[in-house]
């Protein structure tokens, strides 16, 4: 039989509806956003961002979830029908999409808080005890009910899910807090320019990672009385946090892991360099963040694809992966593949080499291309004999990004401009995708 400590916190959970904010733009990710919204923005092989909330909900017990979307959200869309609208509202289970309808006004969504206000009638129906607020779009696995049965044991209004930060890491990024020693919030600050440290280590600092979780009349209270509020951001780091610590219960949460005490893997892909770096540290040989773990499996829509293939085996070209992450429907064709990973339908053709990349599905990389610490979209046509990575110059020259260490995106549009330019890169006759596919 379970024990009662599982019990009560599976009753917690079932008590819990989950909201996750998933409109944002993310235009720190710059062309990777710019045809889809942040949480549908592809991660690991074969997921998207917003499938490790969903995960997350669906593995703690939480079978209640609504997604409040708005920026260019039909990727988004698509891929949680497809990959979650198996849930059955008759048991008690539901993921919905909640998209920004004007449903109190004018306006669409207006900041975080003003997401979660406009959609109150639709969570009162579910008539939950508790409204956990989730990041749509961070890399994570994390047992969400630890969480609830700490803000109940607290006693909490609102409970504030937080992370050890460096202090230059968190600076004018986060969301910090100060806290007591029952780690009760006395101070908060949204992305400061100088985060304060906590009192046991001065490099570091309590970061919020935009997962909240509110007593649901108490959350309710809040946001009619922000919303009467004219001069309100609407939102919760800027508005509600700084309003609510004074006077009611608010306490910090830290996202420990709860046997060796030690901080798990969690990354905010929001720049070009940490989507990069968080790809690339799936294929070292012991990851940090394990998809492999069967007992908090991360849960997505996939195609049904054959398996990846490796073909040739002759001296000058013969196709081989070598620590990378090769996805089903790949043809790695006496191309070489080297810290990479490789999403799902790419085509690698023969005496290219990729190394330290992350390439998403869809791709065709021509024959004799060279690619080092790149980012390739998806549906990307590259030419045969295109260098990418090897010279900054010519790949400024060519109209690809270059982030600030030095990683190069390269999307269909920058490939059909540059197709369409006169390049001693590009042969003549190269076959480019001129319709755009889906995001």
């Amino acid at each position: 039989m379970p024990n009662f400590q599982d019990r009560y916190i599976s009753n917690l959970t079932k008590e819990t509806y989950a909201l996750i904010l998933a409109g944002g733009k993310g235009s720190r990710l710059h062309e990777l956003t710019d045809w889809r919204a942040k949480p549908a923005v592809y991660f690991g092989g074969k997921f998207r961002l917003i499938d490790f909330p969903l995960s997350n909900c669906v593995n703690s017990g939480i079978r209640r979830i609504g997604i409040a979307t708005q920026y260019k959200s039909h990727s988004l869309i698509r891929h949680v029908n497809r990959g979650w609208g198996h849930f059955k509202k008759e048991l008690g289970e539901s993921v919905e999409i909640l998209p920004a309808s004007q449903r109190c006004g004018d306006a669409w969504y207006c900041g975080t808080a003003d997401a979660v206000f406009q959609n109150i009638d639709i969570i009162r129906h579910e008539l939950p005890k508790y409204v956990m607020i989730l990041s749509g779009d961070h890399v994570y696995r994390m047992d969400y009910g630890a969480l609830i049965a700490q803000h109940v044991e607290n006693n909490a209004d609102m409970t504030v899910c937080c992370i050890e930060l460096p202090v230059e890491e968190a600076a004018n990024t986060f969301g910090v807090m100060k806290v007591d020693d029952n780690n009760r919030v006395i101070a908060f600050e949204e992305k400061p320019e100088k985060p304060a440290a906590t009192p046991h280590n001065p490099l570091k600092c309590l970061a919020s990672m935009g997962n909240y979780i509110f007593n649901t009349e108490f959350l309710f209270e809040q946001l009619e009385k922000d919303a009467k509020n004219k001069c309100s951001g609407r939102d919760f780091g800027h508005d509600i946090i700084p309003s609510l610590i004074k006077e009611h219960e608010v306490f910090a949460f830290p996202f420990k892991d709860p046997v060796s005490d030690k901080q798990p893997y969690w990354r905010d892909v929001g720049t070009i360099d940490s989507f990069w770096e968080a790809n690339m540290d799936l294929v070292t040989p012991t990851p940090q963040l394990d998809l492999y773990d069967k007992s908090w499996p991360i849960w997505t829509y996939q195609e049904q694809l054959p398996p990846a293939k490796f073909i040739f085996n002759d001296d000058d070209r013969r196709g081989t992966a070598i620590d990378s992450t090769v996805s089903a429907g790949c043809v790695i064709s006496g191309a070489i593949v080297k810290n990479s990973l490789l999403f799902s339908n790419v085509h690698l053709h023969s005496y290219s080499k990729i190394e330290e990349s992350v390439v998403l599905p869809n791709a065709n990389i021509g024959r004799n291309c060279l690619i080092k610490k790149a980012i390739i979209d998806r549906g990307c046509e590259v030419p045969e004999g295109l260098s990418i990575g090897v010279d900054h110059q010519q790949d400024i020259s060519n109209g690809f990004r270059i982030s600030a260490k030095g990683i190069v995106l390269v999307t269909r549009d920058m490939l059909i401009a540059l197709a369409n330019k006169p390049s001693p890169q590009v042969i003549e006759h190269t076959s480019v995708i001129n319709i755009r596919e889906s995001a």
